[in-house]
């Protein structure tokens, strides 16, 4: 094995969110949105290090306690998948979740749609094609 071949990247492990409160955020990734919690463990001065993940997928989202270096509020860039954006779109919004009020659509573009977590942080569903 060449010392190239050994030090590759090889995946996607974890996206990190900022969050100012990691018990809230869980509940809204895991109870709201329903992802499954991945990992939860004492991390650094009373903080978690909490991981959670649609089912089967192989990435996660790690919600990090904010900090001045990564504060919250901003566009994650992540796109979520769903089977049905707009049925995803109602089920969200009837719980509350603060997204966007239409499903959009353009030509050659799977349906989608943002929403914001309890920090203000954006994620995006994206229907699967």
């Amino acid at each position: 094995m060449t010392e190239q071949t050994r030090t590759q990247i090889t995946g996607l492990r974890t996206v990190g969110v900022p969050v100012t409160d990691q018990a809230r955020a869980l509940d809204f990734y895991a109870g709201t949105l329903g992802l499954e919690t991945r990992l939860d463990v004492p991390f650094g001065d009373g903080k978690r290090w909490i991981e959670v993940a649609p089912a089967g997928a192989a990435t996660t989202i790690a919600l990090v306690a904010a900090s001045a270096n990564q504060p919250t509020g901003h566009d994650t860039g992540i796109r979520l998948a769903a089977a049905d954006a707009d049925a995803k779109h109602a089920d969200l919004l009837a719980r509350g979740v603060d997204a966007d009020p239409e499903v959009l659509r353009w030509p050659g573009v799977p349906p989608m749609f943002a929403f914001r977590d309890p920090d203000g942080n954006t994620l995006e569903i994206v229907e699967e094609s």
